[in-house]
């Protein structure tokens, strides 16, 4: 099955275990972690948007409350970019629901509507910051109008707020998605594909599932550059990338130093013009130039090396990023590859920690 990226998250989460763990992993409402979740059911998502599009492949579930039910919308946007106007367009998702369980009769015993609850999922790699309440994207002025600013908010779920740490405390499927969307490393995957196996054990279709959702999310991440086979369960994937597993390794290492050579030459090029012109002649600022190179390049592995080790065990003591800003680049290269498969801080530094 080919899945794009978009698509292949309400695949995944056309499974009623995933919105249960979504709710009681990430939602800390005591009402709503007391819901019946085996009476979840999913809702047809036939609305018309008002460019006629149908967006039949939204995700909407239902769960009852004593006798009446509770709709749960869940928007799986999962864009890399921000979404300024998100809450516009949850308002009028939220909107076209209402006038499709008017249109369908599903409305309460008195003849009111039922409760909605919007959410967002988010995976991009910067952290969200646009107004998840309509009301703040719109000016107050005084008198009259003022009544009629129209009043909404969604909510969000950022899978980057949340520490490596924190998801690994988590014996739930929704958390085991967020780790393999941003893995501390690659054998991390194998791991949690491992307790996967474990956990769906009863579960064959969700496995299948999550082996075809984990094979799209790897083949199109460009920091792997590997491909795999197609597979049919979790456990054909975890043999497919034991097979790739040094490959994909270097890989990672290979992008995470990149990434962090590229940012450390832009500060050391950047302080070393600096220090040419306060020199003042050609011969300084060439001179500052290829210091600021060679510097940038040091500060970069430096900076890769702290990344990861942070995204793995959490922040670093002032002491401990001291000496990696001290270390060679030798002593950097050979910390790096231990972090990558070190289960504790202690494994990558030894008894200099």
């Amino acid at each position: 099955m080919s899945l794009n990226h978009d698509a292949s998250y309400k695949y995944l989460f056309s499974a009623p275990e995933m919105v249960r763990d979504l709710i009681n992993g990430f939602i800390p409402d005591p009402w709503l972690q007391s819901l019946d979740y085996a009476t979840l059911e999913k809702v047809p998502g036939s609305y018309v948007t008002d460019d006629l599009r149908h967006r039949s492949d939204d995700v909407v579930w239902r769960v009852k409350v004593g006798g009446d039910w509770v709709y749960l919308y869940l928007l799986l946007e999962f864009q890399s970019k921000v979404d300024k106007f998100m809450a516009v367009r949850m308002m009028v998702y939220t909107g076209l629901l209402y006038q499709d369980l008017i249109k369908r009769g599903e409305i309460l015993k008195d003849g009111r509507l039922p409760p909605v609850l919007p959410i967002v999922l988010y995976n991009g790699a910067p952290r969200w910051n646009a107004a998840t309440e309509i009301a703040d994207l719109i000016p107050a002025v005084p008198g009259l109008v003022a009544q009629f600013r129209p009043q909404m908010q969604y909510l969000l779920i950022d899978e980057g707020a949340y520490s490596e740490g924190h998801l690994a405390s988590l014996q739930n499927l929704v958390a085991a998605v967020f780790r393999i969307e941003h893995p501390s490393t690659p054998e991390s995957i194998r791991e949690l594909i491992g307790l996967l196996e474990i956990w769906l054990i009863d579960r064959p279709e969700l496995k299948r599932m999550f082996a075809v959702w984990i094979r799209a999310t790897l083949m199109r991440r460009s920091e792997y550059t590997v491909v795999l086979p197609d597979v049919q369960n979790l456990k054909e994937l975890n043999m497919a990338l034991a097979e790739r597993l040094v490959e994909w390794a270097a890989a990672y290492k290979a992008k995470g130093m990149q990434e962090g050579v590229a940012e450390g030459v832009a500060q050391g090029l950047q302080q070393g013009m600096q220090q040419g012109i306060q020199q003042g002649v050609q011969q300084g600022i060439q001179q500052g130039v290829q210091q600021g190179l060679q510097q940038g390049v040091q500060q970069g592995e430096a900076l890769a090396l702290q990344k990861l080790l942070s995204r793995r065990f959490g922040a670093l003591s002032p002491e401990m990023t001291a000496q990696i800003a001290s270390a060679s680049r030798e002593q950097i290269e050979t910390w790096f590859d231990k972090a990558i498969d070190a289960r504790q801080l202690g494994n990558v530094f030894g008894s200099t920690t």
